[in-house]
C-alpha cells in the first residue's frame, strides 16, 4: 500500500470516538477496581517489554552489518550487572504481579459481600442489599426479586449505591453473567448455585448478556439492566406490580422451553420456592429434588421410606430441547433391609411384594408395611 492511501485511511480513525469502553469505563465500583487490576498489571509488564522492544531495535541498529564502528568482541561471554538487570527487574514484577492479584483475588471474592460502594464509602452496618435470583434459561435470562416478590425476563432493575446480592443458576447448560458496567461475569451452570455481590454508582441502562456460548441462540441472549434512583426504583417494581400475572411452576415450564429474542416480560408475583426448585433440579412436579436425594444418601441410601422416589434426575440440554431418546423409567426390583435389632423374631417375615408400576415420583402409594409390622418387637411373657 502507497503512503498517501495510508493517510487517506486515517480519517476513518475518527469514527472509533463514538465507541464506548464500557470495560475500561464502568459505573460500578466493583468493575472499576477490576479495571484498575488490569492497568496495574499491564503497566507492570509493560515495564519490562518496552525496553525489552526498544533494545532490540537498538541493537538491530546499532550492530547492524554496515556499521563498521560498532564494537566488536567475539569473546564476551559474562557481565554480573547484565545478569542482575536481567534477572532482578523481572523477578520483582513478578512479585509485584503476585501480591496485586493475591489482594485483588480476596478483595474482589464475587462471593464476599461488599464492604464500600464506591471509593471513601463504607457499607454501613444496617444497610440491606438487594436481593436478586438469577435463571439463565435457553435463551433468556429470568430474575426474580424474592422480597418484592416479582420477576421479570430480559430486563432487571437496581438502585444506585446500594449493594446487590446475586444468587445465580441455570436450567440446562452453561452460561455466564455479564454486566460489563457492573462486575465481572460469573458461571451460571444447573444444579448449582454461584453468587455476585455488586453495586452500580451511576444512573442509566445498561446491557446485560451470557458470556458462554451455549447453542443457537447464544448471540440473542441480552438483556438491559436499568440503574435507577430509589424513587424511581420503587416506581419501577410497582409498574411490574401492576401489570399483573403469576410466576409459577407451569409458567416458568413454558419459559424454560428454548426461544429466542424474547421480549421483556413481567409477573406481579412468583412462587416463593421457584429459585429453589431451579437449583436442585425438580421444579416438574413429583421428581426427586437433589437435596432430597442427598438426606437419602446421608441416611445410608434408597429404602423402604423412600422408595417413591426414583425418578432419574435430568437436566441434559438434549431432554429439554426435545431431542433426545426417551429416559428408561425407574423401577424398585427389591429392598434390602438392615439386619433386625437384637431380640427380635423374623421368622414369620414375608417380604413385600414389588409392583411393576414405574415409579414417576410423589403421589404414588407406598409399598405394603407388612414386613416392617412383622419387624416390630413382640412383647415379652416373662
Amino acid at each position: 500500500m502507497k503512503p498517501y492511501r495510508i493517510f487517506a485511511l486515517l480519517p476513518l480513525l475518527a469514527l472509533l470516538g463514538g465507541c464506548n469502553a464500557i470495560v475500561m469505563n464502568p459505573a460500578g465500583d466493583v468493575a472499576v477496581q477490576q479495571r484498575d487490576l488490569i492497568i496495574i498489571s499491564t503497566v507492570l509488564m509493560l515495564l519490562i517489554i518496552v525496553p525489552v522492544m526498544a533494545l532490540t531495535a537498538l541493537f538491530a541498529w546499532r550492530y547492524r552489518e554496515s556499521n563498521k564502528s560498532a564494537p566488536y568482541d567475539p569473546d564476551w561471554d559474562h557481565s554480573t550487572h547484565l545478569e542482575l538487570v536481567i534477572w532482578a527487574a523481572p523477578l520483582l514484577i513478578i512479585i509485584c504481579l503476585g501480591a496485586v492479584t493475591w489482594m485483588a483475588t480476596h478483595l474482589l471474592d464475587p462471593f464476599r459481600p461488599l464492604a464500600r460502594t464506591a471509593q471513601g464509602q463504607a457499607v454501613a452496618h444496617d444497610t440491606k442489599p438487594l436481593k436478586v435470583d438469577v435463571v439463565a434459561l435457553d435463551w433468556k435470562w429470568l430474575f426474580i426479586y424474592p422480597e418484592q416478590g416479582i420477576a421479570t425476563v430480559n430486563e432487571m432493575a437496581a438502585p444506585v449505591d446500594r449493594p446487590i446480592h446475586f444468587r445465580i443458576s441455570a436450567s440446562s447448560v452453561m452460561n455466564a453473567f455479564y454486566v460489563p458496567a457492573l462486575a465481572g461475569m460469573i458461571y451460571a451452570m444447573p444444579g448449582m448455585q454461584t453468587q455476585l455481590h455488586a453495586v452500580i454508582n451511576e444512573a442509566g441502562d445498561f446491557d446485560g448478556f451470557s458470556a458462554n456460548y451455549s447453542g443457537e441462540g447464544f448471540s440473542k441472549m441480552r438483556f438491559k439492566f436499568l440503574a435507577r434512583n430509589d424513587a424511581d426504583f420503587d416506581k419501577w417494581v410497582s409498574d411490574v406490580k401492576a401489570g399483573g400475572g403469576n410466576m409459577g411452576v407451569n409458567e416458568y415450564l413454558q419459559l424454560e422451553k428454548p426461544s429466542e429474542g424474547v421480549p421483556v416480560q413481567k409477573w406481579a408475583s412468583v412462587d416463593p420456592e421457584l429459585f429453589h426448585r431451579v437449583v436442585n433440579l425438580c421444579v416438574q412436579p413429583g421428581k426427586m429434588c437433589m437435596h432430597e436425594m442427598a438426606a437419602i444418601d446421608a441416611k445410608g441410601g434408597l429404602g423402604l421410606a423412600s422408595s417413591g422416589l426414583v425418578q432419574k434426575i435430568e437436566y441434559d440440554k438434549t431432554a429439554r430441547r426435545g431431542s433426545a431418546p426417551v429416559l428408561a423409567k425407574a423401577y424398585v426390583a427389591s429392598v434390602c433391609t438392615t439386619n433386625a435389632p437384637m431380640g427380635v423374631d423374623v421368622t414369620d417375615a414375608q417380604p413385600t411384594p414389588v409392583s411393576t408400576t414405574p415409579l414417576l415420583g410423589a403421589g404414588l402409594p407406598m409399598p405394603g408395611k407388612k414386613l416392617q409390622q412383622s419387624l416390630a418387637p413382640r412383647p415379652s411373657n416373662s
